[in-house]
């Protein structure tokens, strides 16, 4: 496991850098005179840019080994978080997270896939949840040390995450050994959608991250009820959903171990459904939102591991495609939620904290969709697979 290590400090670099956002979304909007919501947009431009990218920029490093794709990756990542950090109007902040975007597209699915690939079939689950603990660490560290960083200067934040990005680096050239996969060409990428399963699947993980980021991308307005605008408790509180994520993330690679990944995420939407339901209620006081905040992160942390292992099941040879077609679904998901936080407030005239709603309904609406699809026993076609299967070297 010590040679996945590398992989989640570069996921926790891309976490920090797309979590941390939501918590300087005051600072920001401020700082460039822009409303709000329309500095929220960042976070949309920024993941649907991710989504997009992903397959196009995959397929064209699909022929290198994972390391040298990783480092490209990670060197376009620093320069957009570096540019950002630069950044003094709205129009060069928009720009760099465009570039930001291309580079993390790459990073989480050539993580994913590498760590699928070196580690044996029976502690795949722990190896993704290990992974993807990079992005759960940075909910419970690197997003409210972040936020706490950019009390004085949001801009300190950004060249934190670009540091960040370069330790992931040094650590990937340090610790990884040379993986090769097989090539995968953009058609063979996208091929995969003509499959219903894989459809279904992209379409539940979609749904849910609409639904998250309907309210997360305007947390930090949505808790001014319980925080006063303390930006120091806006980190607590944070920090609770943080840690609360974390613990998600690791019972999860337990769970898909041990049950039917399926009824994994059946339990897991039914809670976050109530949790968001209950943001207007819980959110009034400190002490409710921090337990609010636990339960919610927790559900969170869950949500990918399943999925991925699923997608995973359905063809370990595609595994690097599916995994990049469900980080293009997750990243779609958070730019619709992040579109549709903003004009529910814009146009609704919706309070922050009431966007719990609208986002709960879409969290039961994913439920509802995947009980539906998992129910559907029969088989689908045979996934394409690459045309030169060189095997992992790990």
């Amino acid at each position: 496991m010590k040679r996945l290590l590398p992989l989640a400090l570069a996921t926790f670099a891309v976490g920090t850098d797309g979590y941390v956002i939501a918590g300087l979304l005051p600072a920001i909007a401020t700082d460039l005179r822009v409303s709000t919501p329309a500095a929220g947009q960042l976070v949309t431009v920024f993941a649907l840019v991710l989504a997009l990218s992903a397959p196009v920029m995959g397929a064209l490093t699909s022929g290198l080994d994972r390391r040298s794709a990783l480092l490209i990756a990670l060197s376009v990542f620093v320069v957009g978080n570096a540019i950002t950090a630069l950044g003094t109007s709205y129009e060069v902040v928009v720009i760099a997270r465009v570039v930001t975007a291309i580079g993390a597209g790459i990073i989480t699915s050539a993580a994913s896939s590498t760590a699928a690939a070196i580690a044996p079939p029976d502690r795949r689950g722990r190896a993704l949840a290990l992974v993807l603990g990079g992005l759960t660490l940075a909910t419970a560290l690197g997003l409210p040390l972040g936020t706490l960083i950019g009390r004085t200067d949001w801009h300190i934040t950004l060249w934190a995450v670009a540091g960040t990005g370069l330790v992931a680096a040094l650590g990937v050239v340090v610790g990884l050994p040379s993986v090769r996969l097989p090539a995968a060409s953009l058609s063979d990428r996208l091929r995969p959608l003509k499959q219903g399963r894989v459809l279904g699947l992209l379409a539940v993980t979609t749904l849910v991250f609409l639904g998250v980021y309907t309210l997360y991308t305007y947390i930090g307005p949505a808790l001014q009820g319980a925080t006063g605008s303390s930006e120091l408790l806006l980190t607590v509180v944070l920090l609770a959903w943080g840690i609360g994520t974390l613990a998600g993330n690791i019972v999860a690679g337990r769970l898909v171990d041990r049950h039917n990944p399926a009824q994994v995420l059946t339990g897991t939407l039914v809670i976050a459904a109530v949790a968001l339901a209950l943001t207007p209620v819980a959110t009034g006081a400190l002490v409710s939102t921090l337990v609010w905040a636990a339960i919610w992160g927790a559900t969170v942390g869950v949500i990918v591991v399943p999925q991925q292992h699923r997608l995973i099941a359905l063809s370990p040879a595609a595994a690097p495609v599916l995994l990049g077609l469900n980080s293009s679904a997750i990243y779609i998901g958070v730019a619709l939620g992040g579109g549709l936080g903003g004009l529910a407030q814009e146009w609704l005239a919706l309070a922050p904290a009431i966007l719990g709603l609208p986002a709960a309904g879409i969290t039961i609406l994913a439920l509802l969709y995947h009980v539906t699809t998992a129910r559907r026993r029969t088989p689908a076609a045979p996934l394409p697979t690459p045309s030169t299967p060189d095997s992992a070297r790990a």
